[in-house]
This record gives structure tokens, sequence and C-alpha cells, in this order.
């Protein structure tokens, strides 16, 4: 069955039927993703050099086959060759509740057709159902980051379930997703600025020489988009953090809860914790994008294939991967973060926090909560990648 499907693809793009699938053949079925010519055939020739091992100019049955999206088509289930190259575009895009250091690249023709906007709606809606989810673990996280470690609190020293259990009984079961609303209000304003921001900073660095824009100036562009987005919404960050970490009756609304911090240390109040969330965002861009090529290199070489693409599920696994090993690296400075979040009054900065930690905890402090953060990421991924599939379809942006 996997081969007739991927024979009757390769049929598809094989317009006059020789056996071989030429750029010209696989340009024309591009049109959705490429509206001018020109762009078109330069993606598809791009899609031919990667597995064109014979040096023929085009794509046997074989080489076809060897190819990356011949792994997308199986894992995903797509007859259009649209529908798989944009899906290819998008695969590490799903939302697992963190915040991501490169946003998308759109072509001009995806702007002026309303791909663009379709996409970053349907990725919005997605992040919010993926996030709602796996609301329960992520309050869990938080409240053993901003715990102190006693043995009575839901900090390392309890199970997941007793903490789990702790939150219920506190203030039943909705109390599991206190937070949650204002985690899923900030996904559209963080995606638009994002946006806007990564679009701004490559014009700056590209200037009026309109060159494409090379991978390590997408990942500078794409850090300062992140560190503008997390700057102007931020102070959601803070309400987020109080929102998860409130006991019952101590808030009556998210409005409440502003007001009230406020009054607690005024509007600096709504920026603590922000020098280690910023600290961590380039050192985890670096680390998630520099493994991710790494693994992906690494079975390259182990398969002999350096010039080719990697399959998609290598993609996948490579991305998953690298993301947690960047979130492991930084993870201390956003427990940092999460305990200046949630003080109540006064106190030390970054420096005094850290000595504090690692005096009353050891080096173990510093993941608090790490547990339940690597739990949700197999669900979030999960939950985020069918949503996104279905809100993409009912955008009309699939079939």
């Amino acid at each position: 069955a996997e081969r007739a499907r991927i024979a009757r693809l390769f049929k598809q793009l094989d317009k006059d039927g020789d056996g071989r699938i030429s750029a010209s053949e696989l340009s024309a079925a591009l049109k959705q993703q490429y509206g001018q010519e020109a762009k078109r055939l330069e993606a598809a020739e791009r899609v031919i050099q990667a597995s064109d091992s014979n040096a023929d100019a085009g794509l046997d049955m074989d080489e076809f086959v060897r190819y990356e999206w011949r792994d997308f088509l199986l894992l995903t289930g797509r007859h259009s060759v649209d529908e798989i190259f944009m899906l290819m575009r998008r695969a590490s895009s799903f939302d697992i509740g963190e915040s991501f250091v490169i946003p998308d690249d759109y072509t001009p023709e995806e702007r002026q057709s309303g791909v663009a906007w379709k996409t970053l709606v349907s990725g919005g809606l997605a992040g919010a159902v993926s996030r709602s989810a796996t609301a329960p673990l992520d309050r869990l996280k938080v409240a053993w980051q901003a715990s102190a470690g006693s043995k009575d609190s839901h900090g390392a020293k309890a199970s997941m379930w007793r903490g789990i259990a702790g939150m219920v009984t506190e203030g039943g079961v909705a109390s599991l997703w206190r937070g949650n609303g204002v985690n899923c209000i900030k996904i559209a304003p963080e995606s638009a600025i994002k946006f806007l921001a990564y679009e701004t900073y490559k014009g700056l660095i590209v200037g009026e020489s309109k060159r494409p824009v090379q991978l390590h100036e997408k990942f500078v562009a794409g850090a300062l988009a992140g560190a503008t987005a997390q700057t102007l919404i931020y102070p959601l960050e803070v309400l987020k953090t109080r929102m998860c970490l409130r006991k019952t009756g101590q808030y009556s609304s998210l409005f409440d809860c502003a007001r009230k911090v406020y009054a607690e240390g005024g509007a600096a109040i709504f920026y603590r914790g922000y020098v280690p969330n910023m600290l961590g965002i380039l050192p985890y861009a670096g680390i998630d994008l520099a493994l991710y090529e790494t693994f992906k290199q690494t079975y390259q070489k182990w398969r002999g294939n350096e010039s080719g693409s990697p399959p998609i599920y290598v993609s996948l696994v490579a991305g998953a991967v690298s993301s947690v090993c960047g979130q492991v690296a930084t993870y201390p400075l956003a427990l940092v973060r999460t305990k200046l979040q949630a003080r109540i009054g006064g106190g030390g900065g970054l420096g005094s926090m850290f000595a504090d930690i690692l005096k009353r905890e050891g080096v173990r402090g510093l993941y608090r909560g790490m547990g339940p953060n690597m739990l949700k990421v197999i669900p979030a991924v999960s939950i985020s990648y069918a949503t996104f599939d279905e809100m993409r379809r009912r955008l009309g942006l699939i079939k």
C-alpha cells in the first residue's frame, strides 16, 4: 500500500511519463507555494539536486523514494505535492508551550494570498489547544519551580501525583488550569509581534541588496524578534505565573490580579525576572540550532549520504532532541525567572537567587520541575500537530 501511494505521487509528477521527474515538472506542481515561475523553478532545482545521485538533472523512482518527502508522504497521508511541500516547511513549528526563536519565512505570494495569516491563525489556535491540554503539567512545573523545597510543598521532594492531588484538594479539578487563560491570551500578540519584528530585522540586515538571507542572519533576526516580543508581552508572563500560583479566592480575575500586583510593587514588578529570561534566549537558540544541524549531519555521514536530505522522521527527532537539550541547558535561568516573578516583596537579584538555591538544595535544585516539563513535550507536539492540521483544512489551506 505504501509503495502504491509513492508510485501514485511519482506518476502525478512525471507528466511526460519518461520515468524521471525533471525540475520543470516539479516546478509545475509548486504553484501554491511559489507564484512566480522563476522562484518555483529555483525551489524545484534545489529539491532535485538534494537527491539526484546519478547527476542526470532528474529523479528516477529510486531517487524519489530516498528523498525526504517520501517519508513525509507516508507520515501525513498527503497526496498533493503542494500540501507536502508546505507541511515540510512547517514541520518543526508546533507549539509546545515554549517560545520559538526563528519564525516561519513566507514568500510574497503566501503573504498576498492569505496563506501566511491563515497559517499563523492555525498555529495560534493549535498552540492554545495544546497548552490547554497540558496545562496541569505546566502548572505543576511552575509550582515546583516557585516552591522553596520543603517536604510540605509541591516541590522536588514530593511526587508529581502528590503535587497534582494537592492542587485538586486545595481548589478542585478546575484549579489544574489556573493560569492557562493568560497563557493562551498571550499567544496572539506574541506571534504577531514576533512575525512583524522578524521581517523588519531581516530587512535591516540585508538592506537594499535584496539578497537571500543567510542561516546565521535568520538566527540573529529570530533572536532579536524573540527578544522584542518577550519585552513587550513580559507583563503577561508575570501575570501567568501569579495566576498559576494563586490560592482559591486570592484573585477574582486577571484584571484583579494585575491591580493587586501593581499595588504590591508598581510597574517595575511586571518586569521582575526579565534579565534571566533574556539571558536564556541566545543560549537556547544557539544550542537548539547547533545540535539540530549536528544531529542531521551525523545521520547523513552515518548513512554515507552527506549531500542529500535526511528522512523527515530524522528531522523531527533531531528537532525534538535539540529542543530538549536547549531547555536543559537554560532551565536554571527559567527557574530563577519564575522564582523572581512569584516573589512577594523585595529581595536579592539574579546572583543572590542562584546562590540561595545552591546553598539550600545544591545543583539539583536548579532543575526543580524538569520532570513535568519534559513529560508534556510528546502530548503537546502530538496535539498541536493534529489541531494545526485540522485548522489548516478548515481554513482551506489543505483539502
